[in-house]
């Protein structure tokens, strides 16, 4: 699914206590850009911030020929990805208004899944009608 500013949407269902850079590739293969007519293909960049700063994952998502652009562990704030991520911040927050997603009712991961599809569903039919 891919939201009016272009940006794909993708979403995985983890275990609270799993980092979120395991699922970091799992979730970038989910989310190809389609063009009409062509097959899906890779982003080619990706805006992440420190918690997903390893020189294997930038290693491994140079080879696939995405540029990583992650900010550096250790420096200060202000790495400049502040304006483009707020995209992403606000998708997130607008997926996680729904009640059944704030809280997990559901003790099954696939009906969580499920539901999560349908809020990003849901955040690109509405931002698609505002375009």
């Amino acid at each position: 699914m891919v939201d009016r500013t272009g940006i794909p949407l993708a979403c995985a269902v983890s275990a609270a206590n799993i980092h979120d850079v395991t699922l970091m590739l799992a979730v970038l293969v989910a989310c190809p850009i389609a063009d009409y007519g062509q097959p899906g293909r890779l982003p080619k960049e990706l805006l992440a911030d420190r918690a997903y700063h390893s020189a294997p994952h930038a290693a491994i998502l140079l080879w696939l020929g995405i540029t990583p652009t992650i900010a550096q562990r250790g420096s200060g704030h202000g790495s400049g990805l502040g304006k483009d991520r707020y995209v992403v911040e606000q998708t997130i927050a607008v997926v996680h208004q729904n009640r059944r997603l704030k809280i997990r009712y559901d003790k099954r991961s696939d009906i969580h899944q499920a539901f999560l599809t349908l809020a990003c569903i849901k955040v690109c039919y509405n931002r698609l009608q505002k375009a």
